[in-house]
């Protein structure tokens, strides 16, 4: 058995990663391959391609890769005609992903849509492609399931998957200890995973760090950088600012578990700081042309994962094309000066989380792509009547 997968940024390397893991577990003759990152490869996934390299957002960004996209969307319409999978599971990552579904459904191969996008919030109107041309789409958001099944889709929720990884993730209990055994009341800035985020939300983070550190010169700021180059990016942006701000690679859970507080950009790590239950601002701050392109199509009341779980604004959001440092900094500031209004969203975090972060949902999903595989193949085994 064959099983395609495509996931094209570093949360669906992730996911990827853990869904071979249990795919594997559960069939140990699969063969899994397709496009994705290190850590699916490292988990036994062919890569035909590291499109987790490629990491892209926002239109122009897009149009300017256009022909690396359609490249490797021949390479894949060339696998599945002659190599034929079982299967195609995609992993988020909307745009190019919906034409290897057009694809794959081309040549008869059945698709599953695990992390699906957020048509709901969104782009209501694409639910036509995925009746069109996925054959399931497997929920990460309860409320998602009732949403696509009410536009003819085959959904099923199988929780998120974000928070399988975060149940088995080890950290450094002693850089904890460090961090928060000195004098200082520690906050994390989190710029995100991609080059783009954290080039455009920089400056809000570290302006809102300079506003806190003036109200609360106890105060000192961890940055967690996904890669070094981020890293460099933001010690140059640092340098002769003269606030207390150290930059790390490798340290998020770390850093969010230290943390009293945390100033993030919107995307899979607000699962993470549920997961903690860490009071945060959730900010995103994009360009001006963007932003009026996305406002004509959002439809959902909030960009955060944790909002939108809640259904009401547990973590203050900016989606913006400006600085918001100043709104940003009083919010943090209410939780440090305010023990009671500190609890108060501590308690609301863990509430929330007890209901939504159950862990197990690769697993699930593993479960379901070859319960399906198997039932086919039985009818296609069957002699007709």
């Amino acid at each position: 058995m064959r099983i395609f997968l495509c996931a094209g940024e570093p949360s669906g390397d992730l996911h990827g990663a853990n869904l071979t893991r249990a795919l594997r577990q559960l069939h140990p003759g699969l063969e899994c391959v397709g496009f994705g990152g290190e850590r699916m490869q490292a988990e036994g996934c062919r890569l035909l391609y590291p499109l987790c390299r490629l990491a892209v957002m926002w239109f122009l960004r897009v149009l300017a890769n256009a022909p690396t996209f359609l490249g490797l969307l021949s390479r894949a319409d060339r696998y599945f005609r002659h190599h034929r999978p079982d299967a195609v599971v995609l992993i988020d990552y909307p745009g190019f992903n919906w034409w290897l579904a057009r694809r794959a459904h081309f040549h008869g191969i059945p698709v599953f849509y695990f992390v699906p996008p957020q048509l709901w919030g969104w782009a209501g109107w694409r639910v036509q492609k995925m009746r069109r041309f996925v054959d399931h789409v497997l929920c990460t958001l309860p409320f998602e399931v009732d949403w696509y099944r009410a536009r003819g889709v085959d959904a099923h929720y199988v929780g998120h998957p974000y928070f399988d990884e975060l149940r088995l993730q080890p950290f450094d209990a002693d850089f904890v200890a460090r961090v928060q055994a000195g004098p200082e009341v520690p906050i994390a800035l989190l710029p995100g995973s991609r080059t783009q985020e954290v080039t455009r939300n920089l400056s809000t983070l570290v302006r809102a760090a300079a506003r806190l550190h003036a109200a609360r010169p106890d105060t000192r700021f961890l940055v967690a950088c996904f890669k070094d180059g981020h890293r460099q990016t933001v010690e140059a942006y640092l340098r002769g600012r003269g606030l207390p701000v150290e930059a790390f690679v490798g340290r998020t859970p770390e850093i969010i578990r230290a943390a009293r507080a945390c100033v993030a950009v919107s995307g899979s790590v607000g699962l993470e700081l549920l997961y903690h239950g860490k009071p945060s601002v959730v900010v995103y701050r994009v360009g001006r042309l963007d932003l009026k392109v996305a406002r004509r199509f959002l439809t959902a009341r909030y960009i955060s994962l944790v909002n939108l779980l809640a259904d009401r604004e547990l973590f203050p959001e900016f989606l913006t094309d400006r600085c918001e440092a100043e709104a940003v900094a009083q919010h943090v500031l209410t939780w440090l000066n305010d023990a009671g209004a500190y609890e108060t969203r501590c308690r609301e975090l863990a509430e929330l989380r007890e209901r939504v972060a159950a862990p197990g949902a690769c697993a699930r999903v593993a479960e379901y792509v070859l319960a399906v595989l198997r039932t086919a193949g039985r009818a296609r085994s069957e002699p007709a009547a």
